[in-house]
């Protein structure tokens, strides 16, 4: 054998070996990425948050006295700038016993407007989550500013100043209500002349959780027909996850858990699969239909539903009474 010959051997077994350690690097980090919930065209783990807090200043609501007692011009309440008014009866067009004008549904309305109504319900329901504001038909003239009662503070215990525009209330006839049980109470409005006062019996009931869960889920894979897409099944896998990552929220708003670690820590991620996380809490995502609207709004958040990738979806859904922000909403997607 020639020495060029031989040398030429060398260089082939060099570039050989060169080229399977390349190929073994590339494997490796293939698996690398796949173990962590990276694809090969770029991240899928895609992330985001939403939060919705309503500013927190408060109007007490006063408790309203007998119906007697109101024509009598004994009732007082606190005005929106905190002062104690007493309420002036309108004057005597009296209907009822108690000295009041009513309409056809029993309420009083006075005699100095025009008749209507400033519900047009008699009742309503609202979610603990406080899915709904205490809205007023401001059509109707003859009022300023409102006054507002509740006959159960153990209900609803106050109103917010601050109608959830975000949700479409008009700050000007709605109220956001401060929810603190389940039960029932009537709301009172009425203007400080007592020409107007108009009431509305509310029933606070429970959020149910597991029924809002495939809520979340239909309305998700509604998005997802929209674009074209494959609907996703209930993640089984990531079910114990999604309910962790929700209750870990109430402590820390984050994809971080309260450990430290990050949110994926709570799956075990197939190599080759992928996995995301949407979360949401506040006053502004009330009920399933708010907070996937609310998703669907946010680029980032959007990308998790509309990711063709995939296959699953898991929900989870804590309310806290006494935390922060009430309800927490976690969505864990994932290809397993």
């Amino acid at each position: 054998m020639t020495a060029a010959a031989a040398r030429m051997i060398r260089q082939t077994r060099l570039t050989i070996l060169l080229s399977i350690n390349a190929v073994a690097i590339v494997v490796a980090g293939v698996l690398i990425a796949s173990a962590s919930g990276w694809g090969g065209n770029g991240s899928l783990d895609v992330v985001a948050e939403y939060s919705d807090e309503v500013d927190s200043s408060i109007e007490e609501i006063e408790l309203g006295e007998a119906d007697s007692a109101f024509v009598q011009g004994k009732v007082t309440v606190t005005d929106e700038n905190g002062n104690t008014v007493t309420i002036k009866p309108a004057e005597p067009n009296i209907t009822t016993d108690a000295g009041e004008k009513t309409n056809s549904n029993g309420q009083a309305t006075g005699g100095n407007v025009p008749d209507g109504e400033l519900w047009n319900e008699t009742s309503i329901t609202i979610y603990q989550s406080a899915d709904k504001d205490i809205c007023i038909d401001n059509s109707l003239p003859g009022y300023s500013n409102m006054y507002w009662q509740t006959s159960n503070k153990s209900v609803i215990s106050g109103l917010n100043k601050n109608a959830r525009t975000s949700l479409g209330y008009n700050s000007s006839k709605c109220r956001y209500p401060v929810i603190v049980g389940t039960g029932k109470t009537t709301i009172t409005a009425g203007t400080y002349d007592g020409s107007r006062r108009d009431k509305i019996e509310v029933t606070v009931v429970a959020v149910p959780i597991s029924e809002w869960k495939d809520e979340v889920l239909k309305l998700t894979n509604n998005e997802r027909k929209k674009a074209g897409l494959s609907t996703l099944s209930w993640g089984s896998s990531t079910a114990s996850a999604s309910e962790t990552r929700a209750k870990e929220l109430v402590e820390k708003y984050s994809h971080t858990r309260p450990n430290g670690s990050e949110w994926k820590t709570t799956l075990k991620i197939p190599d080759g699969n992928y996995a995301g996380e949407n979360i949401a809490a506040g006053a502004g995502v009330p009920s399933p239909s708010t907070v996937v609207a609310a998703w669907m709004a946010s680029p980032s958040h959007k990308a998790n539903i509309l990711n063709k990738n995939y296959k699953y979806l898991s929900v989870g859904i804590v309310f806290d009474q006494n935390s922060s922000n009430k309800i927490y909403w976690a969505q864990i997607f994932s290809s397993f």
